[in-house]
Parts: structure tokens; sequence; C-alpha cells
């Protein structure tokens, strides 16, 4: 019996959710004790409940090196970096950035610059 072929890239968006440790003492603190597997948790959550599996994907990733910014989300293949993101964030970044293509300004780590439309493809729901 032969697997399916499968399509590559297998997402339309990727979403990496900092699950990064360090030593309770560092100033820059971590993502993981500022609540990351929560928003992490979230992000399946509603991918599922909104049946944006497989076109989008959420998974832990290592240190995105701006734990010092609250909890750090970064989404591909567009490269926008979140940053102080929560669980109730993540309602938002669904709905306007996933499903409708809006990026959301707020909670940006690099915000808009000049002739940047902050437009992505969207993808809808599926």
């Amino acid at each position: 019996m032969t697997e399916p072929t499968r399509k590559f890239p297998p997402y339309e968006r990727h979403v990496f959710i900092c699950l990064n440790t360090r030593e309770e003492a560092n100033p820059r603190g971590d993502c993981t004790r500022k609540g990351s597997e929560a928003v992490l948790e979230r992000f399946k959550q509603l991918a599922a409940e909104k049946k944006l599996k497989p076109r989008i994907r959420a998974q832990k990733s290592g240190c995105l090196d701006t734990c010092e910014q609250g909890v750090s989300v970064v989404i591909y293949p567009e490269a926008i970096w979140y940053k102080q993101v929560t669980p109730a964030d993540v309602d938002e970044i669904v709905e306007s950035h996933l499903i409708n293509g809006i990026p959301v300004e707020r909670l940006r780590l690099h915000p808009t610059g000049p002739g940047d439309s902050a437009r992505m493809s969207p993808i809808g729901n599926a």
C-alpha cells in the first residue's frame, strides 16, 4: 500500500510559539513562565474548532530570542512577529490574521512600516 502524495508546503500558515525556559533569576525572563503553554493550547484549540487544520499548524518553538517582550509568536510565511501574547489574544490573531489575512497591529513586535499594506492573503474558514 502506498502513502498518498502530500502537497508541499503542507501549511498555508505556520505558527511558532516560544516555549523557552531560562533560569528563574535571568532578567530577560522566559516565555514559558509568562504563559506560552496556554497560548499554544489556545491556538491548537481554535485551529481544531474552526477547522483550519491542516491548513495551519501551531506548534512550540525553542527560543525566539525575544522573551523580554512577553510571550512571543511568529507566523510564517509572512514572518509576522507578535509580542506579549495572552490566551485571550489568540482569538483575535486567529480571526484577523490567520483567517482574514490582517495582522493584529497592537501586538506586533515589528510594526508595519511605510508602504506595507499589512494585508496578507486570507485563507478563510475551511
